[in-house]
């Protein structure tokens, strides 16, 4: 299990980076179509995914987006966080066996209402973005 890091608002700096890899199974694709409900075949049948553009199944975008809460909840900041907002920009898809690099950077600092703002990003193993996006963060005490 990951450790839970335990930043506090006054430790974190503009320029603070935080990643983590995982590898994109068709077990974790099959259980997020079970959470979501999402059972499209663009994901999950590889007959009909071999007919479109992307020639087999792809990852679901909200599969790769639900790594962000692991990258704020338990890395950056981690236990003092409370996420409240993210912008999301799908840029290009994951297939099963890609291994992925889920990184945030600290953008901005707003002591008055103590949040962050990260640059969120998911990188394949080839260093192509998948998607980025920004999160907004409340730093609790």
């Amino acid at each position: 299990m990951t450790k839970l890091a335990e930043h506090k608002f006054e430790e974190i700096a503009v320029g603070l980076k935080k990643n983590f890899r995982i590898k994109i199974t068709q077990s974790l694709i099959a259980s997020f179509a079970e959470i979501s409900g999402d059972f499209n075949p663009l994901h999950m049948d590889k007959r009909y995914a071999k007919t479109t553009a992307f020639g087999k199944p792809i990852c679901h975008g909200m599969l790769l987006a639900s790594f962000l809460s692991k990258l704020v909840g338990m890395y950056l900041p981690g236990k003092n966080a409370l996420y409240f907002s993210q912008s999301i920009n799908f840029q290009n898809p994951a297939y099963v066996d890609d291994e992925i690099i889920v990184e945030g950077e600290v953008i901005d600092k707003s002591v008055s209402t103590r949040t962050i703002s990260i640059k969120t990003t998911i990188k394949n193993q080839t260093n192509k973005c998948l998607l980025d996006g920004i999160a907004k963060v409340i730093v609790r005490e």
